[in-house]
C-alpha cells in the first residue's frame, strides 16, 4: 500500500527547521551542491535544514554500499558511525548546518530533537535491514520505493513525488542487487502503473495500480 507523510511528521520537520533556522541564525549555514562530499568533521554533527545527503562507503572488494539517505531536520557525522570509509554526499543541493556535540550538551530543546533523529534513523535502518531480508528483488525495489515515499515523498496530483535522483546503480547498491535487475524491475513497476517518472525526470509512486 502506498505510503503517506502524516501531519504530525509534517508538523515536526517544520518546528525543527524552524528550531535549527531561529536558533542558530548568526551562524552560516553551508551551502554544498549536488554531488559534492561532506567534510565528516570529528567531535561536531551535520543537520540538513533542506536537500538530501547519502550515506556511503566502499567495501573492501571496492563495491558501492548505499547505508542511508539523510533528509531534512535529520543528522549525521563522523560520531554516529564505526564503518570504514564512511562518507556523506549531497544527492542535491543542500543546506547543512554544522554543530558541535558539546553545544548540544548545553541545550535539552536541540538535545531532544537530536534523539528524534537517532529514532527516525534507527527505523530507516530497520527498515533497510527487512528489506534485505526479501527473497524476490522486486519486493526489495517496491518495498525500498515505498519507504522513500513514506520518509521524503511530497503529495502531487497522480500520487506522491520523490524529489530527488537516485540512479539504478544507487538502488542496486541500498538493495544488494545488479543495476540490470533494478532497471528491469523498474520497468515493471512502470508497466503496471505504480510507478511513473515526470517530465523532470523524478520518480512519483501513483494512486492508481497499487497493491
Amino acid at each position: 500500500m502506498l505510503a503517506t507523510t502524516s501531519s504530525d511528521l509534517c508538523s515536526e520537520i517544520l518546528g525543527f527547521k524552524a528550531l535549527l533556522e531561529d536558533s542558530y541564525q548568526k551562524r552560516n549555514i553551508v551551502h554544498v551542491t549536488s554531488g559534492s562530499f561532506v567534510p565528516l568533521l570529528k567531535g561536531s554533527v551535520w543537520f540538513v535544514v533542506r536537500g538530501m545527503v547519502k550515506l556511503g562507503a566502499i567495501s573492501v572488494h571496492g563495491d558501492e554500499l548505499v547505508l542511508g539517505l539523510v533528509g531534512p531536520n535529520k543528522h549525521f557525522g563522523a560520531a554516529f558511525t564505526n564503518v570504514q570509509a564512511y562518507e556523506a554526499v549531497a544527492l542535491t543541493d543542500c543546506d547543512l548546518l554544522c554543530c558541535d556535540l558539546g553545544e548540544l550538551e548545553q541545550s535539552l530543546e536541540l538535545s531532544l530533537l537530536l534523539a528524534r533523529s537517532m529514532a527516525a534513523r534507527y527505523r530507516q535502518a530497520e527498515s533497510m535491514l527487512a528489506l534485505l531480508g526479501l527473497r524476490r528483488v522486486e519486493e526489495r525495489v517496491r518495498g525500498f520505493l515505498e519507504l522513500l515515499a513514506r520518509d521524503f515523498g511530497e503529495p502531487c496530483d497522480d500520487g506522491l513525488r520523490l524529489n530527488l535522483r537516485l540512479t539504478h546503480q544507487e538502488i542496486a547498491s541500498a538493495l544488494s542487487t545488479t543495476r540490470v535487475t533494478v532497471t528491469r524491475v523498474l520497468g515493471q513497476l512502470r508497466d503496471e502503473g505504480w510507478l511513473q517518472i515526470d517530465a523532470s525526470r523524478h520518480l512519483v509512486m501513483t494512486r492508481t495500480g497499487r497493491h
